[in-house]
């Protein structure tokens, strides 16, 4: 996740973030950086959905083909039992 940083520059940088802010504060920092990652995430969740709604309201046509063609499709399919069997009557 760290792009080009190492596990000895990362302990360097919390110790620098030791001696600046303290044992003390250290907890309510990482508690304050965890709700806003939470809310960013939430944030892009709520984007995401909204743009599949989006998408899927902007071709509602896309049921009724699927739906059409099924209904098509049956008919061939009573049509062509009704010729197989004025087939076989002649």
């Amino acid at each position: 996740m760290f792009l080009f940083i190492s596990g000895a520059e990362i302990v360097f940088i919390f110790f620098i973030v030791l001696l600046i802010f303290g044992a003390d504060k250290i907890p309510s920092i990482a508690k304050t950086l965890a709700k806003g990652v939470t809310q960013v995430r939430n944030a892009t969740n709520e984007i995401k959905t909204e743009i599949q709604k989006s998408v899927d309201t902007k071709n509602p046509t896309a049921g009724v083909g699927k739906e059409l063609k099924s209904q098509v499709d049956k008919v061939k399919e009573d049509f062509e039992e009704l010729t197989d069997s004025i087939k076989r009557d002649l």
